[in-house]
């Protein structure tokens, strides 16, 4: 792993001793994290998202490509995070919301997102809700139970553990980030670093190697094919600055066609599936 992560951690869950200089950037790319009118004071920080990337190091994840394009993945990455962890305010502006935990609670309070059709697969618990949580949103039971089975903790009975563990919940982002969610569709991962091998459907789709792409995996038309909406800008926005404060730079996050979505077509519309 390089940039803001050190040195060889292939030993997972034990983390080489944290050096001043990589914690130092961590807190500069997340310097608001803990005001007052963040949503998690005290609850990101950088043994937990070193400890969480540990374990996804010996599958690619920061390692592939060279140096300069897995600096450029952990860029992507946290960049998705940055957005999704600051409810969508703000771009890339280092703001007290940065990297606060936002839950569609607050948005949409009577909604627990439990869907009755995976009651023999993934049923939701008495009480439980499934608004999204985490450093990539997780929502609805089926989705705290898929992930939950990967990682070895029952998500489904208890999805609060993600509010309440900030390794777990680093874990679950970058298992989402490696992982894809259909037969015959990359991961993120896949998509950012144009290790998959894109299709003529691909193609007359507009969807090519790059950050676009992996925006378009994990989000759909959430973000992409709905041309230059905020969603899509605040994500790009967020990777370009991060790109800088990594010392990158932000022409490295390629051309316009590379980093947007905007004209993409979807690969799961949200009229025929959920994503986390």
């Amino acid at each position: 792993m390089v940039g803001i992560v050190e040195g060889d951690m292939s030993n997972p869950p034990e983390v080489k001793k944290v050096k001043g200089k990589k914690t130092y950037q961590f807190e500069n790319f997340f310097s608001k994290r803990n005001s007052p009118v963040a949503h998690a004071v005290g609850f990101w920080d950088y043994r937990s998202f070193i400890t969480a990337a540990a374990i996804y190091e010996p599958m690619g994840f920061g390692t592939t490509g060279g140096k300069l394009m897995g600096m450029k993945e952990i860029c992507a990455f946290l960049g998705i995070v940055g957005s999704q962890t600051s409810c969508g305010y703000g771009v890339a502006t280092g703001g007290p919301l940065a990297w606060g935990l936002c839950y569609n609670r607050e948005m949409s309070p009577s909604q627990s997102y439990c869907d009755e059709s995976f009651k023999y697969t993934y049923p939701c618990a008495p009480g439980a809700e499934y608004y999204g949580r985490g450093a990539i949103p997780i929502y609805w039971n089926y989705n705290y139970g898929m992930i939950g089975d990967y990682l070895k903790v029952d998500l489904l009975n208890h999805p609060e553990y993600i509010e309440q563990n900030a390794t777990l919940a680093f874990q679950a982002a970058i298992w989402r980030w490696m992982t894809p969610m259909k037969k015959n569709q990359p991961s993120a991962h896949e998509a950012f670093l144009g290790t998959w091998k894109f299709t003529k459907n691909d193609t007359l789709s507009h969807r090519g190697p790059g950050f676009g792409t992996a925006m378009n995996v994990l989000f759909g038309d959430g973000a992409c094919g709905q041309g230059a909406i905020d969603s899509m800008n605040n994500m790009i926005s967020e990777f370009l600055y991060y790109l800088d404060l990594l010392g990158v730079g932000r022409e490295q996050g390629g051309t316009n066609e590379v980093l947007s979505c905007a004209e993409q077509k979807a690969y799961n519309p949200s009229s025929s599936t959920a994503s986390s």
